[in-house]
């Protein structure tokens, strides 16, 4: 049975490993290099991207909580702010994603959380799912969230996915611009009820790897 974390497939060369690394290093062109967490120097300080073990979602869950109630009041309601964060951030669920085949990346400075990613496993075989991006505001417009976009693309690339897709809210603006300048297009819009009263009025967006 294969791996869930494997999602896409390609053809390998003998001897070459299917199995993608756990970690990864970007170099000058964007492009991931194998490497044991190897960081980044920068004027800010050393960037490192670390894939996530169950140890790591608590923290994970309470950033998310802390870039959600900054960023999405005028986007949803708070109402729906505390809905979705109980629902996709809760300890179960998450534990459950991972052990289905979402990989959480962190985003790290100096070793500490500032941001994170999670991709998985997508309906079309031939295509990852980018589910979640954050980076907290006080670290964005530095390159950092492109850095991070950049490691999820290669990583699929090394699952054999011809394609990377999304869902971002319709009134998330900044969001939608930072996802086309980096090739990604919108490819249809879609309204998903979410329970509670609250729908996910989302464009569906992708780009060719």
């Amino acid at each position: 049975m294969r791996n869930p974390r494997a999602g896409c497939a390609r053809k390998v060369s003998p001897g070459v490993q299917r199995c993608p690394r756990r970690y990864f290093a970007l170099n000058g062109s964007g492009h991931a290099d194998a490497a044991h967490a190897r960081p980044m120097n920068s004027e800010a300080g050393s960037i490192s991207i670390r894939s996530a073990a169950l140890a790591d979602l608590p923290a994970i869950a309470s950033l998310a909580e802390v870039i959600w109630r900054r960023h999405y009041p005028g986007i949803i309601t708070v109402a729906q702010i505390d809905y979705m964060l109980a629902r996709m951030f809760a300890p179960d669920e998450m534990a459950r994603q991972l052990a289905a085949g979402t990989v959480y990346e962190q985003l790290l400075l100096d070793g500490r959380l500032i941001g994170f990613a999670a991709h998985g496993l997508s309906a079309d075989p031939a295509e990852r799912r980018l589910d979640k991006l954050y980076v907290l505001v006080e670290f964005q417009r530095r390159g950092h969230g492109g850095m991070l976009l950049r490691h999820v693309m290669e990583a699929a690339r090394r699952l054999g996915c011809t394609r990377l897709t999304l869902t971002v809210n319709k009134r998330n603006r900044n969001a939608i611009a930072a996802y086309q300048k980096n090739g990604f297009d919108i490819r249809e819009s879609v309204v998903v009820d979410i329970g509670g009263g609250f729908v996910m009025d989302d464009f569906v967006m992708s780009r060719r790897l």
